[in-house]
């Protein structure tokens, strides 16, 4: 799953669940790295042909526009998938902090006495769309993950407002 939960219990003895959700990041670093190169390598092998001829030039500037495109779309795929949210449950405030690729924060936060967990399943832009309510706004939870991860995540965060609830 490309969440997890962190549970903990601060000073005041008072229970804190962390969620921490990013997307998934097939390739890293270094396969963005290797699959450059293997494609670096596989357009040399016509260029090595034409040494020596006028069509090199050519072949030249068409291979290393190709190899330029691929570096600057793996860049910003790399950079988009930098997306993190981090929800924090505790009796008296529930916290969502979502820094996109550019690290621009957004920040939402309410009483989870409140707050209301919504999976809109049909009608919105992505499929099982999940919503957290309350404080006069909703916001959106888990927008990279795949419909089977947001139905599991909704069940699991509201699990985790019952127990912060007081029962009767």
């Amino acid at each position: 799953m490309p969440y997890a939960w962190t549970d903990a219990t601060d000073a005041a003895l008072n229970p804190t669940a962390t969620l921490r959700a990013t997307p998934h990041r097939p390739l890293g670093p270094r396969g963005f790295v290797g699959f450059v190169a293997a494609t670096v390598l596989l357009l040399a092998i016509p260029i090595v042909e034409s040494l020596g001829t006028p069509v090199l030039w050519v072949m030249l500037l068409f291979c290393g526009t190709a190899v330029a495109g691929l570096w600057i779309a793996l860049s910003r795929s790399l950079r988009d998938r930098q997306v993190s949210e981090v929800l924090v449950l505790t009796p008296g405030l529930i916290r969502l902090t979502r820094t996109d690729g550019r690290g621009r924060v957004q920040d939402w936060q309410t009483n989870p006495h409140w707050v209301r967990v919504t999976l809109y399943p049909t009608g919105q832009a992505v499929e099982d769309y999940l919503t957290l309510a309350g404080g006069g706004r909703e916001v959106e939870l888990g927008a990279f993950l795949t419909p089977g991860e947001r139905r599991a995540l909704a069940s699991d965060v509201r699990d985790r407002l019952a127990r912060l609830k007081p029962g009767p």
